[in-house]
């Protein structure tokens, strides 16, 4: 049976740190030893490699918008709210429809950014295949009233609409963006950084964008590479192989020192998914002797060496109100008994590298479910290889981490996507009813704290079905020395990273 590598296995950290350097080699001017910037480009190790090679309908578009290369009409400030981007000001003009007004900018190829093109790019969000999370429980339909106007009617009111399109995957491409083959988004974004090479899954070359709106950027571009182990990325900040290492994993952090480790709390929930639709969990007696075996608290310290919380529920501290709204879960089912269970078939829980953590929290689960009586094979492999399988319901059982304020920075979003039965991130495979019924229910709500009585309903509504175990509530620790490196952002939201303040001093 495959186990995961222990994460605090010397050599194998090692050898991922030289062949990580060989990539890099070429980013560094002669002479410069890493400790001074001299105006070179940034230099930033990522833990998920291109799933999709850089579509903007899946999860790459977190990346390219965590790198600064791709903009939609609005972003997002620190408390979820919404801010000008490509939109400089917007209004409601009735209870579907809303108006947004263009700022002057250009696209990185030259061609200007107008009303057409910001029709064409919704509009090609709302036919890819398969359908953003974002748009999961929304339908836009977008025209050009004038060269600088867009007007975007709803299906359903929908007051998140202007959070809804700071998501990245409704990031505005010029019409070269947009080929027979896919949407290529190299060349043809607004953001301060033009990505104008990928290579695979190893890395990527970002150049400045001298036309940005914003402002130049500070540095002058970004080398990236693409590393899973986490081990691996955090010796390439220790040696100075990079400037920026993404996610450093929790058992590095003391090893690197304060300087080094730049923690902040989060709205990521990591969960055991049980599959509702075929094998062993489509019973939910079953789903709930497994949420019976799991022993959550064991996770902090053991995994996470306190880097974390309990898992309480759907919705965890990077959620501030949630706890406070957050009511019991509605109709579980009585667990099976430990001689019911001991006769079960097989069941397949997978997990993914690029989070280091995962593996190991994986090991106990699967320790925990065969302590219950449950039989259990771990498939551990780097995301971009489970994902398709894994939302095909190919496997059993799935720890993943989820940012459930990631789509929209409300959860219901979250809720929707990955809970109902039309969602589009559904591991679980659930499709139940009452949870349809009080995810709709949470979307319909206007005011904020009508939305968060709802969603804390629709959350003990999913809780009720065992489709998924909280595990931990992660806290975020990016890697940057902080005697360098200025102008790394800390966003719980998991949207930006790289921005045009980014710089090596």
């Amino acid at each position: 049976m495959p186990t995961p590598r222990s994460r605090r296995s010397p050599l194998p950290a090692v050898a991922a740190t030289a062949a990580l350097l060989l990539p890099l080699a070429a980013c560094s001017a002669p002479g410069d030893d890493g400790a001074s910037g001299g105006g070179r480009p940034l230099r930033v190790v990522m833990a998920f490699p291109p799933a999709q090679a850089m579509s903007p309908y899946g999860d790459d578009a977190i990346t390219l918008s965590r790198l600064a290369v791709t903009e939609g009409l609005t972003t997002l400030d620190a408390d979820g709210a919404a801010r000008p981007a490509l939109a400089a000001s917007w209004r409601r003009t009735g209870a579907t429809a809303w108006t947004f007004t263009l700022r002057d900018a250009a696209f990185q190829d030259g061609t200007k950014v107008d009303a057409e093109a910001v029709v064409r790019s919704l509009t090609a969000a709302g036919k890819a295949s398969p359908l953003p999370r974002v748009l999961s429980e929304a339908t836009l339909t977008a025209t050009a009233t004038d060269p600088r106007t867009v007007r975007i009617v709803t299906g359903q009111a929908d007051p998140l609409l202007p959070q809804r399109l700071a998501n990245p995957s409704l990031a505005v491409l010029s019409a070269a963006a947009y080929g027979k083959s896919g949407v290529d988004p190299l060349g043809h974004a607004t953001g301060p950084f033009t990505m104008t090479r990928l290579n695979g899954a190893v890395g990527a070359t970002l150049e400045r964008n001298p036309a940005y709106w914003g402002g130049k950027a500070k540095a002058p571009g970004v080398e990236v590479t693409f590393v899973a182990d986490g081990t691996a990325r955090a010796n390439a900040l220790r040696t100075k192989a990079v400037d920026v290492a993404e996610y450093v994993p929790v058992s590095q952090a003391s090893l690197l020192g304060d300087a080094y480790v730049h923690e902040f709390p989060s709205a990521r929930t990591n969960g055991l998914s049980l599959n509702t639709r075929r094998g062993v969990f489509a019973d939910p007696a079953m789903r709930a002797a497994a949420r019976e075996a799991i022993d959550p608290t064991s996770l902090v310290e053991g995994v996470y060496e306190g880097r974390a919380d309990t898992g309480q529920g759907l919705l965890g501290p990077g959620v501030p109100w949630a706890a406070d709204a957050r009511t019991a879960p509605r109709g579980r089912a009585a667990a099976a008994g430990r001689a019911e269970v001991a006769r079960t078939k097989e069941i397949v829980l997978a997990t993914y590298t690029n989070r280091p953590e995962l593996p190991e929290v994986a090991t106990i689960v699967q320790q925990q479910l065969r302590g219950r009586g449950f039989t259990v094979k771990q498939v551990v492999r780097d995301y971009a290889q489970l994902e398709a399988d894994a939302l095909a319901g190919r496997y059993d059982a799935f720890v993943q981490a989820r940012n459930t304020l990631l789509d929209t920075a409300d959860p219901v979003s979250y809720l929707a996507s990955d809970f109902t039965c039309d969602g589009t991130f559904n591991i679980s495979q659930l499709c139940d009813e009452r949870v349809d019924a009080a995810v709709g229910r949470a979307a319909s709500q206007a005011s904020t704290e009508g939305r968060h009585r709802a969603a804390a309903a629709a959350e003990a509504a999913v809780l009720g079905t065992d489709a998924l175990v909280p595990l931990v509530h992660e806290r975020f620790v990016q890697g940057y020395d902080g005697t360098r490196v200025e102008g790394v952002a800390l966003d719980p939201m998991e949207r930006t990273l790289v921005t045009a303040d980014t710089r090596v001093r």
